[in-house]
């Protein structure tokens, strides 16, 4: 009977064993797969939604600001340059 026993233990083993390999294979399989397809699928979404809305790298939007700086047109004093450590 102990014989029987351990043939029974030991064939459910090796069946749990090889399901676990092949359940594993598989998982890995299925995951390279949808690792690969995310970083396509965000690529897409990327390309979509900024089609057309981003401003060039070219142009600087503060090339035409408005003055609106009080203090530059009321300092009398803004053009003398006198260093007086001289």
């Amino acid at each position: 009977m102990d014989k029987k026993i351990i043939i029974i233990i030991s064939a459910v083993a090796v069946v749990l064993l090889i399901a676990l390999i092949l359940g594993g294979y598989f998982y890995w399989i299925n995951f390279k797969k949808s690792k690969t397809n995310n970083f396509s699928a965000a690529e897409d979404i990327t390309n979509s939604a900024t089609k057309g809305v981003l401003p060039s790298l070219g142009t600087n939007p503060l090339e035409s600001k408005p003055d609106i700086n009080p203090a530059e047109a009321a300092n009398p004093i803004k053009d003398i340059k006198i260093n007086p450590f001289e």
